[in-house]
């Protein structure tokens, strides 16, 4: 999952990042409203984290551009204004959720996976053969046996299964489980590819990720 935040507290951003991150979220940060109307149009982000009060564009113009061209993106405002009528302006101009600061990672993070469960008809458990993954508690098994993932494995995982039987690309995988800064030449998808390999696949007789030549990497329980 890729989400946005466009905070202008270099602190603040840096924690909400770090956090998301740890959960296996990709995660972009903006500090100024002025280009992330556009940002938010050019780049396929499953939420993204508001603040109101931003240099260059307000929060409102920011969320007003975003709803006219982007109008199903899931947006958490998150601000320090918290009286009654500022969020009920906040609900009214198209925000889906609205926090205020101070705030709690845990509940940042669990509006986030609620605002995506509705956003898109997804399903809560994925599953492909023997192996499923249960999206709301972030469980992983294999022929009934719990699979311990890291984050970033875990992502990986999870949009493999959710585009089972498609091939994808390396330069997808990395928009959608790295964030915007990352390195495309450095081989850090091959490696977390073979560890899930050794998790997933090792000790069955049926593997489950494979390598498409020239393409990148497809979960399907098809035989090659």
């Amino acid at each position: 999952m890729r989400v946005l935040v466009i905070e202008d507290d270099r602190k603040v951003a840096s924690f909400i990042q770090t956090g998301l991150e740890q959960e296996g979220y990709a995660v972009d940060l903006l500090h100024d409203g002025a280009p992330a109307g556009d940002q938010a149009h050019a780049i396929d982000y499953d939420a993204a984290v508001l603040d109101l009060m931003l240099p260059g564009r307000s929060g409102f113009q920011v969320l007003r551009d975003i709803r006219a061209r982007k109008a199903s993106l899931p947006v958490l405002i998150l601000t320090a204004k918290g009286a009654l009528e500022e969020r009920v302006a906040g609900l009214d101009a198209g925000a889906d959720d609205y926090m205020t600061k101070p705030f709690a990672l845990a509940e940042l993070s669990a509006r986030l996976r609620a605002l995506l469960r509705r956003g898109a008809p997804r399903e809560s458990v994925l599953r492909v053969a023997d192996l499923e993954m249960d999206t709301i508690r972030r469980k992983v098994r294999r022929a009934g046996a719990a699979i311990d993932l890291k984050p970033k494995e875990y992502a990986l995982l999870e949009i493999l299964m959710r585009n089972a039987d498609r091939p994808l690309t390396k330069a997808l995988i990395i928009e959608h489980v790295w964030d915007i800064h990352f390195d495309s030449i450095s081989n850090v998808v091959e490696v977390h590819i073979n560890s899930l390999r050794n998790k997933i696949d090792k000790g069955f007789d049926l593997p489950l990720i494979h390598t498409v030549r020239g393409v990148g990497y497809v979960l399907t329980d098809t035989p090659a």
